[in-house]
């Protein structure tokens, strides 16, 4: 997940009219956390050994039992939706150069993705938005990074797969606006940025999922979430800061180290009992 510029944000929010405001949530509710009482998001998929964002790092995050698999979704230039975090190509590979939305779906599935993670993994390619969707459905649940893709083709897929309620979106205003126009009890996930910007967000989007990071996400950001019964995910910053996210109340935390988290909570849950 990157930051969405929260000026950005507000600039085009004040073009809407007070009339547009983003309908309450749906009776949809997300299944509960499968570990001690917090969602455990994994970010970029099992990428411990395995190449970030892609189907066998995705694969081992399933096998970890984790709740959400957080994946980058962008455009090929022939329109075909892919998931890989950054929008240059040269960034996984020594072979070829330039952007992905410049290379169509074939080419890329010609590029090793895999090899720079080690030898073992020269297989591994740029998967497809069908083929995580193909490998997740009914097993985990989907954080969505709109990075550059179609929101309205997202959820028609989404729609074909059955997904479309085991999935929370975070992107920018423009992508959350149409998610929520097109799928009113969908999961749009904003992020406020700084704490002084919360309840304007909350009060114009009225989201069911807020967004957050270790900083900006107090005890007090935390609590008046709770009571407009809105959940909060947050980014991590590394294992030293579980115990105190922990305890100022999020609900999902997204990590790097998802194996470890588990363990944590299992083991925090456990001294509890």
């Amino acid at each position: 997940m990157r930051k969405v510029s929260f000026i950005g944000y507000i600039a085009f929010c004040l073009f809407l009219t007070s009339s547009t405001l983003f309908a309450e949530a749906g009776k949809v509710s997300l299944p509960a956390p499968k570990h001690g009482g917090v969602y455990v998001i994994s970010h970029r998929g099992f990428h411990q050994g395995y190449p970030e964002n892609t189907l066998i790092a995705y694969q081992k995050a399933i096998e970890l039992d984790v709740d959400f698999i957080e994946i980058d979704l962008r455009t090929t230039a022939d329109g075909a939706i892919v998931s890989i975090h950054n929008s240059k190509i040269d960034d996984y590979t020594k072979d070829v150069k330039g952007e992905v939305s410049k290379f169509s779906l074939e080419e890329l599935k010609k590029i090793d993705i895999g090899s720079r993670v080690g030898p073992e993994f020269a297989n591994q390619r740029i998967p497809t938005f069908d083929e995580i969707l193909e490998l997740c459905k009914g097993k985990v649940g989907l954080y969505l990074d709109m990075k550059n893709a179609d929101p309205k083709e997202v959820l028609e897929k989404l729609d074909r797969y059955g997904m479309k309620h085991r999935v929370v979106w975070y992107g920018g205003p423009r992508v959350l606006e149409t998610v929520k126009k097109e799928c009113p009890d969908c999961f749009i996930m904003p992020d406020p940025g700084p704490e002084k910007h919360l309840e304007y967000i909350l009060t114009r989007f009225s989201p069911p999922v807020i967004a957050s990071d270790f900083k900006s996400c107090t005890a007090s950001f935390v609590k008046t979430c709770h009571e407009r019964g809105v959940l909060v995910f947050m980014d991590d910053a590394g294992p030293d800061s579980w115990e105190e996210v922990i305890n100022r109340g999020v609900d999902g935390i997204q990590t790097d180290f998802p194996h470890k988290l588990i363990e944590y909570l299992e083991k925090r849950g456990r001294k509890k009992e």
